[in-house]
This record gives C-alpha cells, sequence and structure tokens, in this order.
C-alpha cells in the first residue's frame, strides 16, 4: 500500500463537500499536470490511503484521511467543451488526463497546519516541504505518514 497527500482548495472542493457526497465518495478530477497524471496513472491504488490537504487558504493544512476505491481512469472532463478542463488534444481512444475516486475515511479532530508540518525533521525531506513544489498529489514515505498520524 502506498500514501499520498492531495491538495485541495476548501472553497472549490473541500473535505466538508466529500464527507456530504452519498458513499462519501467522489472523482479527483481536474489534474492537468503530467508528473501528477502520471503518478494517478502509473501508481495509485485501490486502498491507497491519502491525506487530504486544504490548500490556497489560511491556514493550509491536513484535515482528513481518504482512501482510493477506483483506479486510474480516464478523466472525462477533459472530453467536454463545455467543463472546465476540457482538453481538445485528449479524446477517448488516447485520453491524456486521468482520474482516481476517493472515499473519505475520517476527518481529522484538528487541521495540522502546514507551519505545524514545516517544523517536524523527519518530513524535512518529503515532497510536500520541497522548496518550489507546487504538485497538487505528493508521495508520502510509510515513516512519513505516521509521523502526521501521531501529529493530530
Amino acid at each position: 500500500m502506498a500514501h499520498w497527500l492531495m491538495k485541495s482548495e476548501p472553497d472549490t472542493f473541500g473535505i466538508d463537500d466529500l464527507s456530504r457526497l452519498p458513499k462519501k465518495t467522489d472523482s479527483w478530477d481536474g489534474i492537468r499536470n503530467y508528473q501528477v497524471r502520471n503518478m494517478i496513472r502509473d501508481d495509485m491504488k485501490k486502498g491507497d490511503l491519502v491525506f487530504f490537504y486544504h490548500s490556497n487558504c489560511k491556514p493550509p493544512g491536513i484535515v482528513g484521511i481518504m482512501k482510493i476505491t477506483q483506479t486510474a481512469y480516464p478523466d472525462h472532463t477533459a472530453f467536454d467543451p463545455e467543463q472546465k478542463y476540457y482538453d481538445p488534444k485528449s479524446n477517448r481512444d488516447n485520453p491524456r488526463w486521468f482520474m482516481v475516486d476517493v472515499q473519505l475515511v475520517r476527518k481529522f479532530k484538528r487541521l495540522i497546519s502546514l507551519d505545524e508540518l514545516r517544523q517536524e525533521i523527519v518530513l524535512e525531506d518529503s515532497a510536500l516541504l520541497r522548496r518550489g513544489n507546487r504538485l497538487s498529489i505528493v508521495p508520502l514515505t510509510e515513516k512519513q505518514w505516521n509521523h502526521i498520524l501521531n501529529m493530530e
């Protein structure tokens, strides 16, 4: 099993939005970065655990846990010109973009802020804290995952 952190802006799609959906499950669509696309397509597996991270807010941080319930499949929003994430170079025969389904496992009792995460030596080499990293999905080692869990 792999461990991940997936970022979303809470005013676009936050953990509370996920918690209100049937079966607390939704597709994670709209990824338009090739490095992240490759992780979704090639590395994410059903059952992998994911931290839900609220980004571009004050304060940003980890707010809960999700699990991957469906492995990669074509992101249908890329095929529809009416969608925000439409990509005319992507088509059903040769999809360029992929998504996975996620299900809420639980919300945290509290937000674990980015500032708190930065104080942890165990996390200093994590992709999340790497200078210049702007990826919306990052892998975590089991050691990093467990350390963050213990911070709650």
